[in-house]
């Protein structure tokens, strides 16, 4: 399949899982009223860390205000999605050349996977992704650091719950051929 329909399919299936049911489900660690926050799991910058490792930066950072300006506008959000995902589709390539052992260009039409990397390099790389994007995303949210607790609890629990989210995703839709494309 040619990668920029692949792309637009990932693109679609993503933003309709976000937006029709992650948004719908509200999570609570703890059934006490005084637990952890309420909080939605953020799966939607998966699109940004499954990109090949070849696409260039201003197609990542167009990508990502793309992404984010969608669930923006079914979330009504005002452009917060959008900012976090521009920070990550900026930090991305930093991040898989300071994991990868081999220059990001010999990975030629690859993209980031646990079959290309690596269970612990690719979940080091969505982990640290997620946790910025999250945090982010949270404190735009709140809009001040006075409860700064309050912030960081909410970012770990939504970017540990994410990250199941993530591992279940590429688990079911991904191939687990041992063929290189």
């Amino acid at each position: 399949m040619n990668v920029y329909i692949k792309n637009i399919l990932r693109f679609c299936i993503i933003v309709l899982l976000q937006v029709l049911i992650l948004n719908n489900i509200t999570l609570r660690w703890w059934s006490d009223p005084g637990g952890f926050p309420v909080f939605i799991p953020l799966i939607y910058p998966l699109f940004l860390l499954l990109m090949p490792f070849d696409t260039p930066v201003w197609l990542l950072l167009i990508a990502g205000f793309v992404l984010g300006i969608t669930v923006d506008s079914f979330t009504n959000t005002a452009g917060m999605h959008a900012c976090a995902t521009v920070l990550i589709a900026y930090l991305r390539t930093n991040v898989l050349g300071a994991l990868l052992p081999r220059n990001l260009s010999e990975y030629e039409g690859l993209q980031p996977s646990i079959k290309n990397m690596g269970w612990m390099p690719f979940l080091v790389y969505s982990g640290f992704l997620l946790i910025l994007h999250h945090l982010l995303f949270f404190a735009l949210e709140l809009w001040n650091l006075s409860n700064l607790g309050h912030l960081l609890l909410k970012t770990m629990a939504s970017a540990a719950t994410s990250m199941l989210f993530v591992i279940v995703y590429l688990l079911l839709f991904t191939r687990q051929d041992t063929s290189r494309a």
